[in-house]
């Protein structure tokens, strides 16, 4: 019986330590008889309130666009289009300004996808 690859960096030094499985490579340990966890990213707006892709949000400080000297006001509203890993974790489509990574630590969620 062949080991599977590490769910985390997919290497295939995979070894057995007593029930769980150990990846050397990133030293991920996991039971292989356990349902993986959905690893997806949890965002939340400056409240603690969790986002969604389509949520409205606003912005709750001016915030200067680098390499510009545009301002984007207090109020101005977003529609998120996807999440990403980093420091800006926000795509989204700012009203008059057209698509823009946002930090979610500056928006706060305006209520349901159909406001």
């Amino acid at each position: 019986m062949s080991l599977p690859n590490c769910p985390k960096c997919d290497s295939s030094y995979v070894y057995e330590d007593q029930a769980l499985l150990v990846c050397p490579e990133c030293a991920h340990e996991w039971n292989p008889n356990e349902v993986p966890e959905d690893d997806s990213v949890q965002v939340k707006d400056a409240h603690g309130t969790p986002l969604a892709e389509g949520d409205k949000v606003t912005l709750i400080k001016d915030l200067k666009v680098k390499g510009s000297s545009l301002v984007l006001k207090v109020g101005t509203k977003a529609v998120i289009k996807r999440f990403v890993d980093g420091d800006h974790d926000i795509d989204c489509k700012v009203d008059g300004q057209g698509d823009m990574m946002l930090k979610s630590e500056f928006v706060k969620r305006q209520g349901g996808k159909d406001d």
